[in-house]
């Protein structure tokens, strides 16, 4: 068979395009041996091969740079057409870097938004072997419509008669003629078509197609246009959405907290008022301490199981005992009462209903067909979930450190573990059975949003809990003595320590990310996009020393730390004493400790010289210090006069200027973030802190540009290609200059936050700035709303009242509902894809039914290790369907701004 290539390409001096692929012809993906095109004028380049019919089929384009660089084009890999034909001639589009047509392949739309109500393929049969093929990639066409082409000649409609096309392959549409009864040369053009109607609701907005048809002599021919980029005179797409997590949902079925059941409401809610997706937090298990601290979603004990307090309990099965079931309803009524998600009460209450369901139903549930598939599908990770949970339980620890022979993972030994056989069984099976109920009442949920064209958007921690399964029983892709965080910004002014491991991105290239393609695939069952946590991370991660607790002690990962010969050229005589260690000295004591400094003195430091201090060896690390105050891990219990102490002791630990990079040897440094506050700088000469403030400008935001970009690159894109799902990055904080760059060729999602802007030279972005491949949002979980915002700085607010809202009085004191109103119209006529907002800020357009506790609605404050997440709408999604008045006004600011079109 032969096969014929063309594409058009605008090449520039030097460049060489090339085709590569699977078979032999094509080089086999090396591109040494790959198919050099011929540049035959008027941007066009053509191959020719001949090709074994049983040859594999894939194949992509790359472009050859004169130093030999090699660029390959974006996208997934094509497929020549597997019809047998004597020859083959196929016209292809370069897929470009930077190309929503590439995003709107993504599940988000062909799965959801745009999926065709029904599949209508070309029925008629040809008598003929030469054969033109139409084949047009075109996901956004809306329910209801299909994509037609017209053009020259009767073949085509004469302009006027539109031929509709075959969408079986969706989201390519394809329509096969007759090349025989086509023109040598034709003009045409794809159109929309109101599949009820006939008539034509969208022409393409640009110039004709023009192809000249190939007339070889041989038999069988086979001729395939690969046609993309269909121009929509309305502009580019946009959708609106809503980010709530779970647990907040509030409805009369609820069981003092949100759950998988409320989504179909919160679905109906969003077809009302035209949002497209619901953005939610992580959803996976948690259940480490069985505290408080397991209400945090970003630490999770599996990257796999689902938390149960998402299972909604009659959907498990009801009690037969009648005494029980009338208990659980006096504490469904009492939870549901609270204003709030009483985390440890809710979830003691579901996990007792857990175990009495589990006898009830279990000998009937587990001889289920649906159970069996599901446990033959998940068996891989739910044997290491249930005995975690198993020993976790038995041992009180989540720390598996401290299981005695279960310390090491060991496969046979969870095998002999797991065996039915053993009398303790059930406390295990409890576990598979509760995962079997999450994942069908989820999917459940995930299905009838579908069914009503709303999409759902996970989020995807950057870590994992160091106590958790994938920490127990893959520990090699895990630095378990490093703890992830952040450097200090805006919210946190010590920087944040999540106490996540980090990741061994080494070890998990080895098998080309197996590990992330697994994660990702569990999340694609039941979501369309998702959010990657702190995306930077891709690129570097703050890692902090697993004896500190600041993330102000804390440094890149990868990074280039300094060596002493670095620090030379910098004219810096480098005293590692001076700098490394914590510089204490009395004259600062009082500001540390206040009345408490004596007593510090005495009990907590030695004086090694007149007037210079350590802290003693029993306290010398912020781990120590901490869990030598703190009872049990919780601050809330202790003292003031304690605290004090605690802090200060803490913080004399964070004065120093460079940190010792525990990997490097010879020995390395960092310079310590943000060291201009410390004391141990401001005692420095001038000269030496120029030079400092040089070096700090350079390694911060100039020496790792490229290596971090290169990084990111190494495992970005196989982290993409691993799901259909459309990726959204959390890109805030301390943005290194690459991000943006990888992100765009990526085609992943930036976040857009108009209280933390790109561009460092202003105060607040503008919705009106954001580029077409991002989300765009008035806050996030990890901020105040709208409303709390308004309240905390009354001049920043009075700069924002008159340089954004554009008013010329004084701001009021409070967000009025018409100020909210004015900010998320703004947002919604913002040029991104989505525009997705918290439902907070949402409601407070509304001064009829928004919350009066405007506090009680931020969901996290990063800078507290121990925040609660409890906040729970105070209105019932029942309410909210019933607010007739604001569910109109709110559809009425999401049709002006475009963003409930049907295509």
């Amino acid at each position: 068979m032969k096969i014929s290539l063309s594409i058009s390409y605008k090449s520039s001096w030097g460049q060489q395009l090339c085709v590569s692929g699977q078979n032999e012809q094509l080089g086999e993906w090396l591109p040494d041996f790959a198919l050099r095109m011929e540049y035959i004028g008027n941007d066009l380049w053509v191959a020719t091969f001949d090709m074994d019919e049983k040859s594999p089929t894939e194949y992509k384009y790359f472009i050859q740079e004169a130093n030999g660089t090699i660029h390959w084009e974006s996208g997934r890999n094509r497929k020549l057409p597997v019809e047998l034909s004597a020859e083959v001639y196929i016209r292809d589009a370069w897929h470009a870097d930077i190309d929503p047509d590439r995003v709107m392949q993504t599940k988000v739309f062909t799965d959801v938004i745009f999926k065709p109500l029904k599949t209508q393929k070309q029925r008629k049969r040809f008598n003929t072997k030469k054969l033109l093929t139409f084949r047009m990639l075109a996901p956004r066409v809306g329910q209801g419509y299909r994509l037609a082409i017209t053009g020259e000649g009767n073949a085509l409609g004469n302009w006027q008669n539109p031929i509709l096309m075959d969408n079986s392959g969706y989201p390519y549409w394809q329509l096969t003629l007759d090349s025989d009864q086509l023109e040598n040369e034709i003009r045409y053009k794809y159109v929309i078509v109101d599949q009820s109607s006939g008539e034509i609701v969208t022409w393409e907005q640009r110039s004709d197609r023009l192809v000249a048809v190939p007339r070889p002599e041989a038999e069988s021919v086979l001729i395939l246009l690969n046609d993309e980029q269909f121009i929509y005179p309305v502009g580019n797409f946009k959708g609106a959405g809503v980010a709530v997590p779970i647990f907040s949902l509030r409805t009369p079925e609820g069981f003092g907290v949100g759950e998988f059941n409320d989504m179909k409401k919160l679905v109906d809610w969003c077809v009302m008022t035209g949002l497209k997706i619901i953005q939610v937090l992580p959803i996976n298990e948690t259940v480490a301490t069985h505290s408080w601290l397991d209400s945090y979603p970003y630490k999770s004990i599996s990257v796999m199981a689902l938390h149960p307090m998402y299972l909604h309990l009659p959907a498990m099965g009801k009690l037969k005992d009648g005494e029980k079931a009338a208990e659980f309803d006096a504490l469904q009524d009492y939870l549901n009462g609270l204003s709030y998600v009483d985390y440890i009460a809710m979830f003691n209450a579901k996990a007792r209903y857990f175990k009495l369901i589990f006898d009830q139903n279990w000998a009937t549930v587990k001889k289920t067909k649906a159970y069996m598939q599901f446990f033959r599908e998940n068996v891989s990770w739910l044997k290491p979930y249930a005995a975690f949970c198993y020993l976790r339980d038995q041992f009180k620890t989540s720390n598996f450190r401290e299981w005695n022979e279960f310390a090491v993972y060991n496969p046979k030994k969870i095998d002999k573990l797991c065996d039915p056989s053993n009398t303790f069984h059930e406390h295990i099976a409890v576990h598979y059975f509760i995962q079997y109920h999450l994942d069908k009442q989820l999917r459940e949920a995930i299905s009838y949003a579908h069914s009503k064209g709303v999409a759902v958007k996970g989020d995807i921690p950057i870590g994992i809990s160091p106590n958790s399964i994938e920490a127990w029983s893959e520990p090699a892709y895990f630095n378990l003595d490093g703890q992830a965080g952040a450097p200090p910004d805006d919210f946190a002014a010590m920087g944040q320590n999540w106490g996540f491991p980090t990741y061994n991105w080494e070890e998990m290239a080895k098998n080309g990310f197996s590990w992330w393609k697994k994660r990702l695939g569990m999340m694609e069952k039941y979501f369309d996009a998702y959010r990657i946590d702190h995306i930077i991370g891709f690129f570097r991660i703050w890692e902090i020393p697993q004896q500190a607790l600041h993330g102000l002690l804390g440094y890149f990962k990868p990074s280039l730390p300094l060596s002493p010969s670095d620090l030379d050229e910098w004219d810096i005589w480098f005293d590692e004493d001076r700098f490394t260690k914590p510089y204490i000295r009395g004259h600062f004591l009082h500001d540390f400790f206040g009345e408490f400094e004596n007593e510090v003195r005495l009990n907590y430091l030695n004086e090694i010289d007149f007037g210079v201090f350590e802290i003693k060896e029993e306290y010398n690390t912020q781990r120590k210090i901490y869990e030598y105050f703190t009872p049990q891990g919780q601050t809330s219990e202790i003292d003031g006069k304690t605290l004090v102490i605690r802090d200060g002791l803490m913080g004399l630990l964070d004065e120093v200027l460079f940190i010792r990079d525990p990997y490097a040897q010879p020995h390395a440094y960092h310079p310590r973030i943000a060291f201009h506050f410390t004391y141990s700088y401001r005692e420095l000469d001038t000269a030496i802190k120029d030079r400092l403030n040089d070096l700090y400008i350079h390694y911060f935001y100039r020496r790792h540009d490229e290596f971090w970009k290169w990084h990111a690159m190494n495992k970005l894109p196989a982290i993409v290609e691993a799901s259909n799902m459309l990726v959204c990055g959390e890109d805030l904080g301390m943005v290194p200059e690459g991000v943006s760059e990888v992100m765009s060729r990526l085609n992943i999602l930036s976040l857009e936050v108009q209280r933390m802007p790109k561009n460092p030279k202003v105060e607040f972005g503008h919705p009106a700035d954001a580029p077409y491949l991002s989300v765009c949002t008035t806050s996030t979980h990890d901020m105040s709303t709208i409303r709390g915002w308004w309240e905390e700085d009354k001049e920043k607010i009075a700069r924002f009242y008159h340089k954004i809202l554009g008013h010329n009085d004084n701001p009021p004191f409070f967000a009025e509902p018409w100020i909210c109103r004015e900010i998320i119209n703004q947002h919604l006529h913002a040029p991104a894809m989505w525009v997705i907002l918290p439902i907070q800020d949402l409601i407070a357009i509304d001064g009829g039914l928004r919350w009066d506790q405007t506090d009680k609605e931020r969901i996290n404050v990063p800078s507290d290790p121990e925040n609660k997440w409890r906040y729970r709408m105070i209105l019932s999604l029942d309410e909210l369907l019933e607010a007739e008045s604001f569910n109109k006004d709110l559809r009425h600011l999401v049709h002006l701004s475009g963003r409930d079109a049907a295509f």
